[in-house]
C-alpha cells in the first residue's frame, strides 16, 4: 500500500488508486472529477473518496444540461466512468476554519456515457482517443506524441489586463517564482516540465511541458491551466490564457511539438534525408498546412484569437514551414540534429485558450491525411515572411490564416474531414456555439477593432481564459 504523502500517480489499476483512497493516513477525503466541455474549458465536480469504488464500477452521473454544447434540456443525463491511470493528487492539505479539519483531495479524467451505456458523442477526449485508435489500427502508429508550450499572462486581476512587469523575451520580469512555484508543484503530480522563461509581451511567461502520448499530454493541460490559476491567485495575482488580451503587445501561443512513433521509434525521423524528417513526416506536414484554414477555428476558437493572429507579432499567420523561420506556420526544430527521439515539428498555430483534446485531434486527422493521400510538402522558406512583398509571398504559394473566426468558420464547415473526425454533434455543436459568439461580438463591437483588443473582450474574456 502506498502511504507516502508524495508520488500519489502513476497508478494502473482501480485496485491501486482504491488501496491509496481507503488509507487513511493520507487524508484523501475527495476525488474531483473534471471534463472538458465542447469549448475546453474544464468542468468538474467532487465525490467523497468513499463513493469511487461504485463510480468505478457504475459511473457517476451528472446533468449534462448544464454544460456547454453538452445536450438538450430533455436529455440531461450523462454518466462519467472514472480512468485509474488519471489518478493523481493535489499536494497541499485543506484545512478548515476550526483548525482541526484537514483533508486532501484526488484528481481524475475519464470517459463519458449516455444512461443507455453508449460512449457520449459530445465528449472530446473520447473523439481523440477515437482518432489514435484509427491512428493505430488504419496506419499502424503506436502513439502520437504532443509536447505544448504554455503561454500565459499574469495580471493583478481579471478585470483589466495591467502588466505586472516591463520584462521581454528571456529579459527582466517579475513573477519567475511563480513559474518555479508551478513547476515545483506539478511535479508532485507526476507532471514533468522542460523549460521556463519570461516571454517577449510585458507580464507574459511561458511554461514548456514533457511530451507525452496526447491523451495524457491533453489531461496534463488541464491540470497546468488550473494550477497556474491556482498558484497565481494564492499570490493574489491572476494567470490568464486569454489569447490577445494587450494591444501592442504578442499574445500567447500554444506551439505544439508532435510527433508519430511505431513502438519505440520515431517515424518522423530519417537520418539520411534533409532536415531529418522522414517521408510520412513530410506528408504529416503537408496534411496539416493543406488543413491549415479550415481546422483553425478549433486551434484559435475566439474572437479573440484572431487579434493574435496578426502580422508583426511573431504570430504564426503564414501557411509555410521552415527550419530558422519563426513567423511560419510550422517550424522543424534543430535543436539536436540528427538525434531520433528529438526530430518532430511544431506546429505554431494554436493558442492556449483552444480545447486541447479536439485541437491535437484535428492535427492527427490533417496530418494523416497528408499521409493518406501522399500530399506533397512545399517547399521550406526560411526568409523572413513579414518581410517578404505580396508578389513573392504568391510566388512562393504562401496562404494565410483566416483572418477572423467567421472567415475561419465558414471554412471549416465546408471540411469533411472535419465534420467526420469531430462526429455529427460537436461539429454542429461547436459551429453553433460559434456563430452566436461572433452575432454577439458584432453587435457589440464597432469595425475600429477589427484588430484590435476591445474592452467588450476584456470584460468577456479576461475573466473567462
Amino acid at each position: 500500500m502506498q502511504e507516502s504523502l508524495d508520488d500519489l500517480y502513476g497508478l494502473t489499476s482501480e485496485k491501486e488508486v482504491l488501496e491509496v483512497i481507503n488509507n487513511p493516513d493520507l487524508k484523501i477525503e475527495f476525488v474531483r472529477i473534471m471534463f472538458p466541455d465542447i469549448l475546453g474549458r474544464p468542468m468538474d465536480f467532487s465525490i467523497p473518496g468513499s463513493e469511487l469504488e461504485r463510480a468505478f464500477s457504475d459511473g457517476k452521473g451528472f446533468d449534462g444540461s448544464s454544460v456547454e454544447g453538452f445536450v438538450r434540456i430533455e436529455e440531461s443525463d450523462l454518466v462519467i466512468v472514472p480512468e485509474a491511470r488519471t489518478f493523481r493528487v493535489f499536494p497541499w492539505t485543506y484545512t478548515g476554519f476550526d483548525g482541526q479539519t484537514s483533508w486532501r483531495e484526488a484528481i481524475m479524467f475519464g470517459d463519458i456515457y449516455t444512461p443507455d451505456h453508449e460512449h457520449y458523442a459530445g465528449d472530446s477526449r473520447f473523439v481523440l482517443k477515437k482518432m489514435l485508435t484509427k491512428a493505430r489500427e488504419e496506419f499502424g502508429f503506436d502513439d502520437f506524441k504532443c509536447g505544448p508550450e504554455l503561454e500565459f499572462f499574469i495580471f493583478p486581476d481579471d478585470q483589466q489586463p495591467v502588466p505586472t512587469d516591463a520584462g521581454e523575451y528571456f529579459f527582466a520580469g517579475r513573477h519567475g517564482e511563480i513559474r518555479k512555484e508551478i513547476q515545483l508543484l506539478l511535479r508532485k503530480m507526476g507532471i514533468e516540465s522542460e523549460f521556463d522563461h519570461h516571454e517577449a509581451a510585458h507580464g507574459q511567461h511561458e511554461i514548456d511541458l514533457r511530451y507525452e502520448s496526447a491523451v495524457e499530454i491533453a489531461d496534463k493541460v488541464m491540470i497546468f491551466r488550473y494550477m497556474a490559476k491556482k498558484v497565481a491567485r494564492m499570490h493574489n495575482l491572476y494567470a490568464t490564457f486569454m489569447p490577445k488580451p494587450i494591444n501592442g503587445q504578442n499574445g500567447s501561443g500554444m506551439h505544439v511539438h508532435q510527433s508519430l512513433w511505431r513502438g519505440n521509434h520515431n517515424a518522423f525521423f530519417d537520418e539520411s534525408s534533409t532536415y531529418h524528417l522522414s517521408p510520412e513526416a513530410r506528408h504529416y506536414t503537408a496534411g496539416i498546412m493543406y488543413h491549415a484554414r479550415a481546422i483553425c477555428p478549433v486551434l484559435s476558437q475566439w474572437v479573440n484569437s484572431y487579434k493574435r493572429l496578426i502580422e508583426g507579432y511573431e504570430a504564426p499567420v503564414y501557411i509555410a514551414w521552415g527550419q530558422k523561420n519563426r513567423s511560419a506556420y510550422i517550424r522543424v526544430p534543430e535543436y539536436q540534429p540528427g538525434k531520433e527521439k528529438a526530430t518532430r515539428i511544431e506546429l505554431r498555430s494554436p493558442d492556449p485558450g483552444c480545447n486541447v483534446y479536439l485541437a491535437m485531434t484535428l492535427m492527427l486527422a490533417a496530418g494523416l491525411d497528408g499521409i493518406k493521400n501522399q500530399i506533397p510538402l512545399p517547399s521550406p522558406v526560411e526568409e523572413n515572411i513579414y518581410e517578404l512583398s505580396v508578389r513573392k509571398q504568391k510566388k512562393a504559394g504562401i496562404q494565410l490564416l483566416p483572418r477572423n473566426l467567421q472567415e475561419g468558420i465558414k471554412t471549416m464547415e465546408k471540411s469533411q474531414l472535419i465534420r467526420e473526425t469531430l462526429g455529427e454533434h460537436i461539429f454542429q455543436k461547436f459551429l453553433a456555439n460559434k456563430q452566436k459568439e461572433i452575432e454577439d461580438y458584432l453587435k457589440s463591437v464597432p469595425e475600429q477593432y477589427d484588430q484590435q483588443v476591445s474592452p467588450y473582450e476584456i470584460k468577456r474574456y479576461l475573466p473567462m481564459l
